[in-house]
């Protein structure tokens, strides 16, 4: 059945539909030989190509992964510096992709969710969701009910107000102290720069929740696990979409001949 071109390859995991035009405007994308329009209705049929290399028509059962991101990992495929993308953990495909939801930055462990469905992944993003990501966060020195409650009804951060849809004291011990924070958006290391800007310095963040995904206290840094069938149903659920037929798919969280509820770790890691 023929869509549009941007969806089709937003589908296979190739990027955002906005990335996806960008490239089409450009002329980075081609069908069948010829500069691609915007726009344009494709099937798998279709031969094409993004930047010179061709898309798969074939596109497998898809998958989704839970990822207890370390700290020290990055989020891009690759990186100039030569640090550890967070996408050398995850288990080799062929003819598709993986497309993370959300992003952390360097210092930040925790949750990352993957999909192969990249209108799965776009859809979870998209603001319009205001899906409820949840952190745990140590902080440095007291934080008083003032600047508590200052934090849940807004301070002005340089690219507009934002605030904590939830704050709730975890405890802890001497100059330490733990946080549970939610919020609805995915900006740029938000959760740092509200604390920053109370005069907080946090020094450590985990996030623990993305939507309807839970990090959990199995899965252990550097390893993945394949999400539950309820799971999956809930994040299609979030997206406003429809989720796909339940089908034969790998199980998570086994290594080879013995269940493990820690996940299953890159074979680079166990090295």
């Amino acid at each position: 059945m023929a869509e549009r071109l941007q969806k089709y390859l937003a589908a296979r995991g190739l990027g955002s539909r906005r990335q996806i035009e960008g490239w089409i405007e450009r002329g980075e994308v081609r069908v069948n030989g010829r500069v691609a329009q915007l726009g344009e209705q494709v099937d798998p049929d279709d031969t094409i190509h993004v930047r010179g290399r061709p898309v798969s028509t074939r596109v497998g059962a898809a998958r989704w992964l839970a990822y207890h991101k370390p700290e020290g990992e990055i989020c891009s495929r690759s990186d100039p510096e030569g640090r550890r993308s967070v996408f050398a953990s995850l288990p080799r495909l062929r003819g598709q992709r993986w497309v993370s939801v959300g992003r952390l930055d360097l210092n930040t462990s925790g949750l990352l969710l993957f999909t192969t469905d990249g209108a799965l992944a776009h859809a979870l993003m998209h603001p319009s969701r205001a899906l409820v990501r949840e952190y745990a966060v140590r902080v440095l020195g007291e934080v008083p009910a003032s600047m508590q409650q200052s934090l849940l009804e807004g301070v002005e951060l340089e690219d507009g107000q934002a605030r904590f849809e939830s704050l709730l004291d975890a405890g802890g011990e001497g100059a330490n102290h733990w946080f549970h924070v939610t919020v609805t958006e995915g900006r740029n290391r938000l959760v740092r720069r509200l604390w920053d800007a109370v005069g907080v310095s946090v020094s450590r963040l985990i996030r623990i929740r993305y939507g309807p995904v839970e990090l959990g206290r199995g899965l252990k840094t550097g390893h993945y696990r394949n999400l539950e069938d309820a799971e999956i149903r809930a994040l299609y659920d979030a997206a406003g979409l429809r989720p796909p037929r339940p089908a034969g798919r790998r199980t998570g969280g086994r290594k080879r001949g013995r269940p493990s509820s820690a996940g299953t770790r890159n074979p680079q890691r166990a090295r």
